[in-house]
């Protein structure tokens, strides 16, 4: 897909907010929902994203909903940091499929990095243990104030 195209509301992460698709979820409040990477390239890859919106990218999203999702962002990227306490985070957000998305809802990842521990490749393996994420989710999730 190209950046621009109409938002599709059967999107996976539209089904996540709807409660279709379960989630190890991290975090949410009015704004935002985070929640472990089912594919993750790390451990401790979360996902953040907006709530409310049919913005299929960073490009599309009104300015009242970016400045609450990064808020959002930084949230559970300090709260990634004192739970794992990695080396480095990779705080990332693709446009468009040839910049890496997938999933066509705007979304940020935070991926904790550790010297000497190469990432795998996104969604090339298969997906997590719903429980190691579950479990995983709780353990940043008790350290967001």
């Amino acid at each position: 897909m190209s950046l621009d195209g109409t938002y599709d509301d059967g999107n996976i992460f539209a089904r996540i907010l709807r409660g279709e698709i379960p989630s190890a979820r991290v975090f949410e409040d009015d704004h935002v929902l985070a929640f472990m990477d089912a594919f993750p390239q790390t451990r401790g890859h979360t996902l953040v994203i907006p709530k409310y919106s049919s913005a299929r990218n960073l490009l599309d999203e009104e300015p009242q909903v970016v400045g609450p999702l990064f808020l959002g962002v930084q949230r559970v990227a300090r709260a990634v940091r004192a739970a794992l306490m990695p080396d480095g985070i990779i705080v990332t957000q693709f446009n468009g499929a040839p910049a890496g998305q997938t999933v066509f809802h705007l979304h940020v990842h935070i991926i904790p990095r550790w010297d000497g521990d190469a990432p795998g490749r996104h969604a090339a393996g298969a997906m997590a243990d719903m429980a190691e994420l579950q479990a995983l989710a709780k353990v940043i999730a008790a350290q967001i104030s």
